[in-house]
Formats: C-alpha cells, sequence, structure tokens
C-alpha cells in the first residue's frame, strides 16, 4: 500500500517550489488534486522544445497528479473550490502575497469551511516581517538566504547554485511541514496553517556558514584555504573548500576539460597511505612524514601546496582513473559528473532515478526519479496530467456531481473563461 493512500490534496501551486512538494507527496501516494486556472500552469508553456506540448519544466514537477481548470472568478468557480476544500485533507498555495485573500479565502475562511484541513503556504520572504510584501525567484531567495555570498571564489563575484535550494528546497521543507501537521490533524481533529519563506528555507541550508560566522568572533577558520582572522565579520567564498572539519577539494585530471574533475576528502585517517602512493610520483617519497604535512594543523596551513601537489600526480589519470587509485586506499571521492554523466549512469538507472516516460503530446521523455525509497510502498512514477484532463472526473469522483450539474457549470464558465462578449 502506497503511504499516503487516502490523504487528498487541493494543489494550486504553480512553478516550482509547491509543485516540487505536492510531486514528491504524490510519489508517496497522495491523490493531489492540481487546481489550475483555464489557462494553466505558466511554465506549462515556459522554455517549450515541443511545439503545442507541456514543457519539460511543467511535466518533471506534475507527476502522478490529476488536473481540473476551475475559474474562479465565477461564482460557480468558486463553488467548485469550496465544495473540494470540504474533501481535501490538504490545501497547497504559492501565489503572491494577498492573493487568495482577494478571491475571498484568507486561512480563517478556509479554517472556517474545514477545520481539519492542513493549509501549505510558501512565500518569498514570509506573510511578516518588512520583506513580506517582496516577489521571490530562485535566485533571489539565494541571493537573500546567505548562499550566494558563500559561492564562488573571493576574488569572484557572488554564485548561485545549479541545484535549485531555493525553490525545490522550500518545497522539501513544505512536504515536512505538512507532513507533521497532518499528523496532528489526525490526533486533534484541527488543522493549521504551515507557512515556509524561501528565504528561511535558504538559511537553513546555509546552516554550516552561520557555523562560521559565528566561529569567525572568536578565531580564524584554519580549514579555509583562503585567508580568514578572527573578527573579519563576512564569511568568505572559499571555491571548493570542504566546508567540514575535513579538507576538501576538486583535483582536475586529464583530458582536463570542464568536467574533468574529481572531489577529494583528505581524512586524518587516510593520510598516511594517501601521501605514501602519491609521494613518490610528485618527487617527496617522505610526503607522509614531511613536517608540512605529517598532523592536520600543519595540512590545514599548507593546503594549498597539498592540492597542488595532488594535482600534479592526477596530471596523468582521467577521473575514473584516478578514482579507481584512491578508492582501495578509502579515500572518500567522486567524479564531477555531468548531467550527460548522470543519465547514462548504470548506478542512476539501477536506482530508478532516471526514469523513462510516455506522454500523449511529447512522446517518451524522461524524469528524475524519487530520491525517498520507501521499502513498503515504492513510488510508481506516472506521467503529468495535460490540462484539465481529470476535471470530469474529480467533479464525478470526488464531488459527486451528476452529469446535468456538470453540463450547467460549464455553460456558465465555470471551468473556462467565457468568451468575450460580440461588440
Amino acid at each position: 500500500m502506497e503511504a499516503l493512500r487516502g490523504v487528498r490534496i487541493l494543489d494550486m501551486t504553480h512553478v516550482q517550489a509547491g509543485p516540487t512538494c505536492s510531486q514528491l507527496l504524490a510519489w508517496m501516494g497522495a491523490d493531489v488534486i492540481k487546481f489550475e486556472n483555464p489557462q494553466g500552469d505558466a511554465t506549462r508553456g515556459q522554455l517549450r522544445d515541443v511545439p503545442n506540448a507541456d514543457s519539460l519544466y511543467f511535466t518533471m514537477l506534475n507527476c502522478n497528479k490529476r488536473s481540473i481548470t476551475v475559474n474562479m472568478k465565477s461564482p460557480e468557480g468558486k463553488q467548485v473550490f469550496v465544495d473540494l476544500l470540504k474533501k481535501c485533507d490538504m490545501i497547497m498555495e504559492n501565489f503572491g502575497p494577498g492573493v487568495l485573500d482577494r478571491f475571498g479565502f484568507t486561512w480563517e475562511k478556509i479554517h472556517q469551511l474545514n477545520p481539519k484541513i492542513v493549509m501549505g503556504s510558501i512565500k518569498g520572504f514570509g506573510s511578516s516581517g518588512p520583506y513580506s510584501d517582496f516577489k521571490a525567484y530562485e535566485n533571489v531567495a539565494q541571493a537573500m538566504g546567505g548562499a550566494m555570498s558563500t559561492t564562488g571564489v573571493p576574488d569572484g563575484p557572488p554564485f548561485v547554485t545549479g541545484a535549485q535550494i531555493g525553490d525545490t528546497g522550500t518545497g522539501l521543507h513544505l512536504a515536512i511541514g505538512l507532513l507533521a501537521a497532518l499528523r496532528q490533524a489526525d490526533r486533534t481533529g484541527q488543522g493549521q496553517y504551515v507557512e515556509v519563506a524561501m528565504m528561511d528555507g535558504v538559511m537553513n541550508l546555509c546552516r554550516v556558514k552561520f557555523r562560521d560566522h559565528q566561529r569567525l568572533t572568536r578565531q580564524n577558520l584554519s580549514e579555509y584555504s583562503v585567508p580568514t582572522s578572527q573578527g573579519m565579520g563576512d564569511v568568505p567564498r572559499a571555491g571548493n573548500d570542504s566546508g567540514g572539519g575535513q579538507l576538501g577539494n576538486a583535483i582536475h585530471c586529464k583530458p582536463h576539460g570542464p568536467n574533468d574533475w574529481l572531489y577529494v576528502v583528505v581524512q586524518e585517517a587516510v593520510w598516511e597511505d594517501l601521501a605514501k602512493r602519491i609521494g613518490p610520483d610528485v618527487g617527496m617519497p617522505e610526503m607522509a612524514s614531511d613536517p608540512r604535512f605529517a598532523k592536520i594543523g600543519e595540512r590545514r596551513k599548507n593546503q594549498n601546496l597539498m592540492w597542488t601537489l595532488i594535482n600534479k600526480f592526477a596530471e596523468k589519470y582521467t577521473k575514473r582513473e584516478l578514482m579507481a587509485i584512491l578508492n582501495p586506499l578509502d579515500v572518500p571521492c567522486g567524479p564531477i559528473m555531468s548531467t550527460q554523466d548522470l543519465a547514462a549512469d548504470e548506478h542512476v538507472r539501477g536506482r530508478d532515478m532516471w526514469v523513462e516516460l510516455d506522454h500523449p503530446q511529447r512522446g517518451t521523455w524522461f524524469n528524475v526519479g524519487m530520491p525517498i525509497k520507501l521499502s513498503a510502498s515504492p513510488a510508481l512514477i506516472k506521467r503529468s496530467p495535460t490540462l484539465g484532463e481529470h476535471t470530469a472526473q474529480i467533479l464525478q469522483e470526488v464531488l459527486g456531481y451528476p452529469e446535468e450539474k456538470i453540463a450547467a457549470l460549464k455553460t456558465a464558465g465555470a471551468f473556462s473563461v467565457p468568451p468575450k462578449k460580440a461588440a
């Protein structure tokens, strides 16, 4: 049995942050009803690569959901919304500040209509505080949450991460909050409002940088490869430093292309064996006992030299060959893998993390799989819905509307924008 079977979610979210959350819950078995306006989620048409088909931006974030289109600007559409509210365990939204309120559906009103419902809300900066009315996007959240100021190299500009920590990271945070609130609602019979701000979520993912921020009030950061000093204030950008207690960095390998790198972590426990293997090849047979490297404190002080020597050793090996040398020494390491590497990787395919699907508009395509593996209820990934694909099904099965009522609502424009009157 699916873990969340029997849980019904009214999903009003769009673009990336909210759909990430609801897709994850759908993969766990929740019945996710994607509630769209008649034009549909904007990402259906954004970055489109197949004419007249839903874009990958949409399909990769909306699997296992059912789609209903409702015109909330009509009284009939609002009534459909109210009826669905009463049949759902959760409602999710990531509109701009005040959008649902202007439709007449504040949290207080929603709670009155269904006291047990849990409401999940994603905002750029939350519903309180001086930034609450600001709009946010992925990179704005990274900029204001601490990620960009600590990503990159000291003399260069701040960088955003390739991973979508502002949108997808926030969606993951919301999923945790919703499941906790659902558990409480099952015990108490009362739902609650669950809010996650994108800025807050990014700050949480930058936790180790705030660790270092406080350490700088008492000491320098000896594990950093760039200069630091007590009282310097801002945590610096430090390139590919590991960010932990052990030294780490990316090592360039042959043929020295943009992704021909191996990330290597030099743990205290593996140093002697690593140095004995590398030393003779770089003209330092006594590298393991060299006073500049023998103890971890000295390696931290001289880490730029250490990385130079390891890079020299790596010049004649590919990243996979270097990995094969280091793995028997128990050195933690991993090749920098491109999207093409990952899409073709045996390990990735074997763990169902690159899943082939069929779509009536697109044909075959691939989605990233379910990263959470449940032993008793593994995810079965299904394609995303076309716009309004399940409108009639939801009205009949969930709300019990007879065909005559559905026809009347359709005529009244409850599911589409009514045609403009002729001049």
